[in-house]
């Protein structure tokens, strides 16, 4: 499995962008040193998704970071990306291990442990666990877990977690006392009116809570 930086893992929806151009706010944000992005992008074709793909790819590569493919392990080959993120109505974890095989990475999005522990037994590289907070894109996940359980989560599995949902400025310090890997966001650098520096403001909290702690 290819090692990455989780700290702060991006995870694309260009309809919350403001009418931006989705490669360019994903631009501004790797100039700060965000080292993992997630492409998913549901509605797309998959000839559009693989078009994206590859210019995503580019882009990713030009700063040295990890280009991970929401559910689409066929894309994700095709455009040379880092890995696959799947979940519970993905192609099973073994059957994607089989076509990516074991130099490519496999991420997946759990809801609760015993779904974290099956992906962990399966043979996923890292899990996200989701909805720490309130948010709309997890809404049918039922009731934000909050920090004690994502922290539950942690010492539960061996291989790295990563808190997903409603996380922000104001709450990702009491996030990352779980103990996490990392941190997936989303509106928290792709709605903001500066990109760049959401996404500098939230390496900042990491690394000072990584100081501290």
């Amino acid at each position: 499995m290819q090692t990455t930086d989780f700290r702060l893992y991006l995870i694309t929806d260009r309809h919350q962008t403001c009418g931006r151009s989705l490669l360019e706010v994903v631009r501004r944000s790797l100039e700060t040193g965000v080292k993992a992005v997630q492409l998913r992008e549901k509605d797309l074709t998959g000839a559009e998704l693989y078009r994206l793909a590859l210019e995503m790819r580019r882009l990713t590569s030009d700063f040295d970071a990890r280009l991970i493919i929401n559910d689409h392990a066929d894309i994700a080959l095709a455009v040379a990306a880092d890995g696959v993120h799947i979940g519970v109505n993905s192609l099973p974890v073994a059957a994607v291990r089989q076509l990516l095989g074991q130099d490519r990475i496999i991420g997946y999005s759990a809801h609760a442990i015993d779904e974290a522990l099956r992906a962990q037994t399966d043979g996923a590289d890292f899990v996200t666990f989701s909805p720490v907070y309130p948010t709309p894109s997890k809404a049918a996940y039922g009731e934000p877990c909050g920090v004690k359980k994502l922290a539950d989560a942690v010492t539960a599995l061996k291989i790295p977690v990563v808190g997903l949902g409603g996380i922000s400025q104001a709450n990702i310090t009491e996030t990352l006392t779980a103990n996490v890997a990392g941190i997936a966001v989303i509106s928290a650098i792709l709605t903001a009116a500066d990109p760049h520096g959401a996404a500098v403001t939230l390496l900042k909290k990491i690394e000072e809570y990584a100081q501290h702690s």
